[in-house]
Protein backbone atom coordinates (compact mmCIF):
# COMPACT_ATOMS: atom_id res chain seq x y z
CA UNK A 1 0.00 0.00 0.00
CA UNK A 2 2.86 2.21 1.17
CA UNK A 3 4.77 1.65 -2.20
CA UNK A 4 1.29 2.69 -4.52
CA UNK A 5 0.66 5.45 -2.83
CA UNK A 6 4.01 6.85 -3.30
CA UNK A 7 4.01 6.00 -6.82
CA UNK A 8 0.83 7.73 -7.08
CA UNK A 9 2.09 10.72 -5.46
CA UNK A 10 5.53 10.54 -7.34
CA UNK A 11 4.70 13.52 -10.05
CA UNK A 12 3.63 16.15 -6.90
CA UNK A 13 7.35 14.61 -4.54
CA UNK A 14 9.39 14.83 -7.88
CA UNK A 15 8.15 18.99 -8.22
CA UNK A 16 8.52 19.18 -4.50
CA UNK A 17 12.01 17.58 -4.68
CA UNK A 18 12.89 20.43 -7.47
CA UNK A 19 11.72 23.73 -5.67
CA UNK A 20 13.31 21.97 -2.38
CA UNK A 21 16.79 21.35 -4.41
CA UNK A 22 17.13 24.44 -6.66
CA UNK A 23 15.33 26.95 -4.36
CA UNK A 24 18.00 29.09 -3.17
CA UNK A 25 19.85 29.12 -5.94
CA UNK A 26 17.15 30.37 -8.17
CA UNK A 27 16.54 33.43 -5.01
CA UNK A 28 20.01 33.95 -5.41
CA UNK A 29 20.11 34.20 -9.20
CA UNK A 30 17.24 36.54 -9.25
CA UNK A 31 18.86 39.13 -6.77
CA UNK A 32 22.28 38.90 -8.61
CA UNK A 33 19.91 39.26 -12.03
CA UNK A 34 18.47 42.56 -10.79
CA UNK A 35 21.31 44.26 -8.96
CA UNK A 36 23.82 43.08 -11.78
CA UNK A 37 22.25 43.13 -15.28
CA UNK A 38 19.87 45.71 -15.36
CA UNK A 39 22.67 48.17 -14.95
CA UNK A 40 23.37 46.99 -18.44
CA UNK A 41 19.50 47.19 -20.02
CA UNK A 42 19.92 50.20 -21.94
CA UNK A 43 22.83 49.29 -23.47
CA UNK A 44 21.47 45.48 -23.51
CA UNK A 45 17.74 47.44 -25.05
CA UNK A 46 20.08 49.48 -28.10
CA UNK A 47 21.61 46.07 -29.40
CA UNK A 48 18.58 44.21 -29.38
CA UNK A 49 17.04 47.01 -31.61
CA UNK A 50 19.87 46.51 -34.03
CA UNK A 51 19.31 43.14 -33.83
CA UNK A 52 18.89 40.94 -37.34
CA UNK A 53 18.73 37.49 -36.86
CA UNK A 54 17.37 35.72 -34.46
CA UNK A 55 17.78 32.16 -32.88
CA UNK A 56 15.09 29.86 -31.19
CA UNK A 57 15.62 26.90 -29.44
CA UNK A 58 13.47 23.77 -29.21
CA UNK A 59 14.67 21.62 -26.20
CA UNK A 60 13.37 18.54 -24.66
CA UNK A 61 9.88 16.80 -25.07
CA UNK A 62 7.52 18.68 -26.88
CA UNK A 63 4.24 19.06 -24.25
CA UNK A 64 3.50 22.82 -24.26
CA UNK A 65 4.52 24.70 -27.55
CA UNK A 66 3.59 28.39 -26.23
CA UNK A 67 6.92 29.78 -25.11
CA UNK A 68 8.24 28.61 -29.17
CA UNK A 69 5.52 29.81 -30.75
CA UNK A 70 5.31 33.39 -29.12
CA UNK A 71 9.64 33.44 -30.18
CA UNK A 72 8.10 32.55 -33.86
CA UNK A 73 5.68 35.18 -33.69
CA UNK A 74 7.69 37.94 -32.41
CA UNK A 75 10.00 36.97 -35.27
CA UNK A 76 7.64 36.72 -37.86
CA UNK A 77 6.14 40.06 -36.91
CA UNK A 78 9.53 42.40 -36.43
CA UNK A 79 10.85 43.92 -39.50
CA UNK A 80 13.95 44.55 -38.09
CA UNK A 81 14.76 40.31 -38.22
CA UNK A 82 15.67 39.16 -41.60
CA UNK A 83 16.40 35.24 -40.74
CA UNK A 84 15.85 32.31 -37.89
CA UNK A 85 18.10 29.36 -36.96
CA UNK A 86 15.71 27.09 -35.54
CA UNK A 87 18.16 24.80 -33.17
CA UNK A 88 16.36 21.84 -32.14
CA UNK A 89 17.45 18.80 -29.67
CA UNK A 90 13.89 17.33 -28.83
CA UNK A 91 13.10 13.75 -28.80
CA UNK A 92 9.72 14.49 -29.85
CA UNK A 93 6.64 14.59 -27.46
CA UNK A 94 2.89 15.30 -27.70
CA UNK A 95 1.39 15.85 -31.37
CA UNK A 96 -0.70 18.35 -30.96
CA UNK A 97 1.84 21.09 -30.27
CA UNK A 98 4.56 19.46 -32.42
CA UNK A 99 2.13 20.56 -34.90
CA UNK A 100 1.67 23.92 -34.19
CA UNK A 101 4.96 24.88 -34.15
CA UNK A 102 5.27 22.88 -37.42
CA UNK A 103 3.23 25.50 -39.09
CA UNK A 104 3.93 28.41 -37.33
CA UNK A 105 7.32 27.61 -38.99
CA UNK A 106 5.54 27.73 -42.52
CA UNK A 107 4.16 30.72 -41.94
CA UNK A 108 7.95 32.34 -40.55
CA UNK A 109 9.60 30.80 -43.59
CA UNK A 110 6.88 32.08 -46.14
CA UNK A 111 8.07 35.37 -44.69
CA UNK A 112 12.06 35.29 -44.03
CA UNK A 113 14.08 32.67 -44.28
CA UNK A 114 14.55 30.10 -42.06
CA UNK A 115 17.19 27.26 -41.37
CA UNK A 116 16.46 24.55 -38.87
CA UNK A 117 19.67 23.00 -37.72
CA UNK A 118 19.85 19.40 -35.51
CA UNK A 119 22.22 19.97 -32.53
CA UNK A 120 21.51 16.53 -31.13
CA UNK A 121 17.80 14.56 -31.85
CA UNK A 122 15.68 15.96 -34.07
CA UNK A 123 13.00 13.29 -33.97
CA UNK A 124 9.22 12.81 -34.53
CA UNK A 125 7.53 15.48 -33.06
CA UNK A 126 10.56 17.70 -33.29
CA UNK A 127 11.56 16.42 -36.79
CA UNK A 128 7.71 17.40 -37.58
CA UNK A 129 8.04 21.36 -35.99
CA UNK A 130 11.09 21.30 -38.80
CA UNK A 131 10.22 20.59 -42.19
CA UNK A 132 9.08 23.55 -43.60
CA UNK A 133 12.17 25.41 -42.91
CA UNK A 134 14.09 26.43 -45.65
CA UNK A 135 16.91 24.18 -44.71
CA UNK A 136 17.61 21.49 -42.65
CA UNK A 137 21.08 21.18 -41.68
CA UNK A 138 22.23 18.79 -38.80
CA UNK A 139 25.27 18.23 -36.43
CA UNK A 140 27.44 15.48 -38.11
CA UNK A 141 26.69 13.36 -34.90
CA UNK A 142 22.76 13.83 -34.77
CA UNK A 143 20.05 11.44 -34.52
CA UNK A 144 17.43 12.38 -37.31
CA UNK A 145 13.87 10.85 -38.05
CA UNK A 146 11.84 8.72 -35.80
CA UNK A 147 8.45 9.27 -38.28
CA UNK A 148 5.70 7.56 -36.58
CA UNK A 149 3.03 7.84 -33.63
CA UNK A 150 2.46 6.06 -30.68
CA UNK A 151 0.06 5.51 -28.19
CA UNK A 152 0.68 4.40 -24.84
CA UNK A 153 -1.03 3.29 -21.88
CA UNK A 154 -0.54 2.05 -18.28
CA UNK A 155 -1.97 -1.36 -17.38
CA UNK A 156 -2.06 -1.34 -13.17
CA UNK A 157 -4.93 -3.83 -12.83
CA UNK A 158 -2.70 -6.71 -11.43
CA UNK A 159 -1.76 -3.99 -8.78
CA UNK A 160 -4.85 -2.99 -8.07
CA UNK A 161 -6.13 -6.04 -7.36
CA UNK A 162 -3.04 -7.14 -4.75
CA UNK A 163 -3.91 -3.79 -2.87
CA UNK A 164 -7.86 -4.14 -2.92
CA UNK A 165 -8.53 -1.68 -5.16
CA UNK A 166 -11.62 -1.53 -7.33
CA UNK A 167 -13.03 0.91 -10.48
CA UNK A 168 -16.79 2.00 -10.78
CA UNK A 169 -17.46 3.31 -14.10
CA UNK A 170 -20.87 4.90 -15.75
CA UNK A 171 -20.41 5.47 -19.25
CA UNK A 172 -22.40 6.23 -22.57
CA UNK A 173 -20.49 4.83 -25.70
CA UNK A 174 -19.03 1.74 -26.64
CA UNK A 175 -15.60 3.46 -26.99
CA UNK A 176 -15.63 5.62 -23.83
CA UNK A 177 -13.31 3.17 -21.82
CA UNK A 178 -10.74 3.09 -24.87
CA UNK A 179 -7.01 3.46 -23.44
CA UNK A 180 -8.22 3.06 -19.70
CA UNK A 181 -5.10 1.74 -17.26
CA UNK A 182 -7.47 -0.30 -14.89
CA UNK A 183 -7.70 -3.09 -17.39
CA UNK A 184 -6.26 -5.03 -20.55
CA UNK A 185 -7.78 -3.16 -23.61
CA UNK A 186 -10.65 -4.77 -25.16
CA UNK A 187 -9.63 -5.94 -29.09
CA UNK A 188 -12.47 -3.51 -30.87
CA UNK A 189 -10.88 -0.56 -28.30
CA UNK A 190 -7.75 -1.41 -29.68
CA UNK A 191 -8.95 -1.05 -33.19
CA UNK A 192 -10.59 2.12 -32.63
CA UNK A 193 -7.17 3.87 -31.13
CA UNK A 194 -5.69 2.30 -33.81
CA UNK A 195 -7.88 4.39 -35.89
CA UNK A 196 -6.66 7.51 -34.65
CA UNK A 197 -2.67 6.64 -34.99
CA UNK A 198 -2.86 5.83 -38.83
CA UNK A 199 -4.87 8.73 -39.41
CA UNK A 200 -1.93 10.68 -37.61
CA UNK A 201 0.78 8.91 -39.14
CA UNK A 202 -0.95 9.95 -41.99
CA UNK A 203 -1.22 13.43 -41.69
CA UNK A 204 2.74 13.09 -40.81
CA UNK A 205 3.69 11.54 -43.74
CA UNK A 206 1.63 13.89 -45.90
CA UNK A 207 2.98 16.98 -44.42
CA UNK A 208 6.84 15.38 -44.75
CA UNK A 209 6.53 14.09 -48.17
CA UNK A 210 5.20 17.87 -49.12
CA UNK A 211 7.63 19.95 -46.86
CA UNK A 212 10.52 17.48 -48.39
CA UNK A 213 9.38 17.01 -52.20
CA UNK A 214 8.98 13.39 -51.36
CA UNK A 215 6.76 10.38 -52.77
CA UNK A 216 4.08 9.99 -49.91
CA UNK A 217 3.94 6.00 -50.96
CA UNK A 218 7.60 5.52 -50.41
CA UNK A 219 7.09 6.52 -46.79
CA UNK A 220 8.77 3.17 -45.70
CA UNK A 221 12.08 4.67 -46.33
CA UNK A 222 11.84 7.78 -44.92
CA UNK A 223 9.29 7.29 -42.28
CA UNK A 224 8.10 3.83 -40.44
CA UNK A 225 10.16 4.96 -37.33
CA UNK A 226 13.45 4.67 -39.09
CA UNK A 227 15.90 6.53 -36.81
CA UNK A 228 18.65 7.65 -38.74
CA UNK A 229 22.23 9.07 -38.58
CA UNK A 230 22.74 12.76 -40.07
CA UNK A 231 24.63 11.28 -43.31
CA UNK A 232 21.78 8.66 -43.70
CA UNK A 233 18.98 11.47 -43.34
CA UNK A 234 20.73 13.32 -46.18
CA UNK A 235 20.74 10.25 -48.59
CA UNK A 236 16.79 10.04 -48.08
CA UNK A 237 16.13 13.31 -48.49
CA UNK A 238 14.91 14.52 -45.01
CA UNK A 239 17.83 17.09 -44.74
CA UNK A 240 19.89 19.43 -46.82
CA UNK A 241 23.47 19.15 -45.46
CA UNK A 242 25.79 17.89 -42.85
CA UNK A 243 27.21 20.29 -41.03
CA UNK A 244 28.22 22.47 -37.84
CA UNK A 245 26.25 25.07 -36.14
CA UNK A 246 28.58 27.65 -37.83
CA UNK A 247 27.84 26.56 -41.32
CA UNK A 248 24.18 26.60 -40.46
CA UNK A 249 24.51 30.03 -39.38
CA UNK A 250 26.41 31.13 -42.70
CA UNK A 251 23.68 29.49 -44.62
CA UNK A 252 21.19 31.37 -43.00
CA UNK A 253 23.17 34.98 -43.33
CA UNK A 254 23.18 34.19 -47.05
CA UNK A 255 19.66 33.24 -46.98
CA UNK A 256 18.78 36.69 -45.05
CA UNK A 257 21.13 38.68 -47.24
CA UNK A 258 22.34 41.22 -44.27
CA UNK A 259 25.54 42.54 -44.94
CA UNK A 260 26.47 43.20 -40.94
CA UNK A 261 24.97 39.96 -39.05
CA UNK A 262 23.89 40.88 -35.34
CA UNK A 263 22.02 38.06 -33.41
CA UNK A 264 19.31 39.24 -30.95
CA UNK A 265 20.82 38.53 -27.71
CA UNK A 266 18.84 36.14 -25.50
CA UNK A 267 17.90 36.52 -21.72
CA UNK A 268 20.57 34.58 -19.56
CA UNK A 269 18.55 34.15 -16.84
CA UNK A 270 15.21 33.24 -18.51
CA UNK A 271 16.97 30.58 -20.44
CA UNK A 272 18.84 29.19 -17.16
CA UNK A 273 15.28 28.77 -15.31
CA UNK A 274 13.56 27.20 -18.81
CA UNK A 275 16.63 24.30 -18.38
CA UNK A 276 16.11 23.91 -14.64
CA UNK A 277 12.43 23.58 -15.25
CA UNK A 278 12.95 21.43 -18.04
CA UNK A 279 14.74 19.12 -16.37
CA UNK A 280 11.82 18.05 -14.18
CA UNK A 281 9.17 18.68 -16.67
CA UNK A 282 11.24 16.03 -18.59
CA UNK A 283 11.09 12.82 -16.06
CA UNK A 284 7.68 14.14 -15.20
CA UNK A 285 6.01 13.93 -18.84
CA UNK A 286 8.02 11.17 -20.05
CA UNK A 287 7.05 8.41 -17.16
CA UNK A 288 3.64 10.18 -15.85
CA UNK A 289 1.66 10.99 -19.03
CA UNK A 290 0.11 8.47 -21.61
CA UNK A 291 -1.73 9.45 -24.68
CA UNK A 292 -0.63 10.21 -28.53
CA UNK A 293 2.46 11.34 -28.75
CA UNK A 294 4.94 11.99 -31.85
CA UNK A 295 8.19 9.53 -30.47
Amino acid sequence: MFNFLKWLFSPIIAILDFITKYFKTVVFLTIIYFVVFDTNEATLTSTQSNANLQKIELNGPIMDASKVLEQITQAKNSSNIKGVLFVVNSPGGAVAPSVEIAYAIKELSALKPVVAYASGVMASGSYYASIWANKIIANPGSMIGSIGVIFQGANVEELMEKIGVKTQTVKIGKYKEAGTPTRAWATYEKEELEKVINDTYDIFITDVSSARKLKKENHKEFADAHIFTARQAKAVKLIDEVATLTYAQNELIKLSKVSYPIWKKEDKFDKFLDKLISEAVTNFSVKFMDGLKAY
